[in-house]
């Protein structure tokens, strides 16, 4: 800054001990050295230099001064780094799909992870289930979603990209006492039983009809919940089947004593999903760097 070149000239004929040292250092002539320190001088009403043979020494003032001038200086070019990075800032705001419950996408770790990357970057969430968040990211309403899917199937939209997480798998889960009745594991036996359901526009949903379509079946429809909370006070009340995830399927046979089928499990895919025409996008590829540190092993 052109206001501290005055205190840069002081300060490096402080510490080489010549005007013409300082001038090489600063890029200036000497004749330019000599006229700012003669302008500080004057400006402080102080003498700040001794000439002696072997050049000029700081004086008593001089010397009381150079500590301040230094840290004067070494603010001004933090100041100054300071106001170029946040040149380089990202700045906006990014709309994320968020899906199930936050600790299974590990929100909390991308979001954190992705403050710490760009500090300035504002997020907002907007939960829904699976085929919401597909279709508004679609439309552009969000930027950047979760959303479930069979392994290796993606979203299934022609415009949307997509990243693979994690994998896990859906149980059949049922009403404590019910083990006998899910001792028949085939899905026509399984769809007759009664059955609490999702929106079609759920995970839910269409792992079920996936399974039950090549036999014709359809499930024995006596509820329909929109939250996983609901369903699983459903099951644990004993109005009727439905499905959950791995750990909550296991916590709730540990915890409730609810009935899970054996060797029936629907196997699922965690994943992000984005407009391939914003990929490169400065908000939108932030969040897929952060991915990376969240998710690090990438999935085949």
């Amino acid at each position: 800054m052109q206001e501290n070149s005055a205190l840069r000239a002081f300060v490096a004929v402080a510490r080489t001990g010549s005007v013409s040292r300082a001038a090489d250092q600063l890029y200036l002539t000497q004749p330019a050295v000599s006229l700012k320190l003669k302008q500080l001088q004057q400006h402080l009403g102080l003498t700040l230099f001794t000439r002696r043979p072997q050049g000029l020494t700081l004086t008593a003032d001089g010397y009381a001064l150079l500590p301040a001038a230094e840290n004067a200086l070494a603010s001004a070019l933090a100041f100054e780094q300071r106001a170029s990075a946040l040149h380089s800032t990202l700045r906006g705001k990014l709309k994320i799909g968020t899906i199930v419950d936050p600790e299974f996408i590990r929100l909390g770790k991308f979001l954190s992870r992705l403050m710490a990357r760009a500090p300035q970057l504002e997020t907002e969430l907007h939960h829904g289930m699976s085929g919401n968040v597909l279709t508004k990211v679609e439309q552009g309403e969000l930027d950047v979603g979760f959303f479930l899917a069979p392994p290796g199937e993606g979203s299934g939209s022609e415009i949307l990209a997509w990243r693979e997480l994690t994998h896990f798998h859906y149980h059949v889960i049922a009403p404590a006492g019910w083990e006998t009745k899910l001792m028949d594991t085939r899905w026509e036996a399984l769809a007759r039983l009664p059955w609490i359901v999702t929106p079609s526009v759920s995970a839910h949903h269409r792992l079920l009809e996936r399974v039950l379509t090549p036999s014709g079946a359809t499930p024995n429809r006596v509820a329909q919940v929109d939250q996983e909370a609901c369903m699983l006070d459903l099951v644990r009340a004993g109005v009727g089947l439905s499905l959950a995830r791995d750990a909550l399927a296991m916590a709730e046979r540990q915890e409730s004593g609810l009935a899970v089928a054996e060797n029936v499990r629907l196997p699922c895919a965690l994943s992000m999903i984005w407009r391939k025409e914003r990929a490169a996008e400065p908000t939108i590829r932030a969040a897929l760097d952060t991915l990376d540190t969240v998710w690090p092993y990438r999935l085949g």
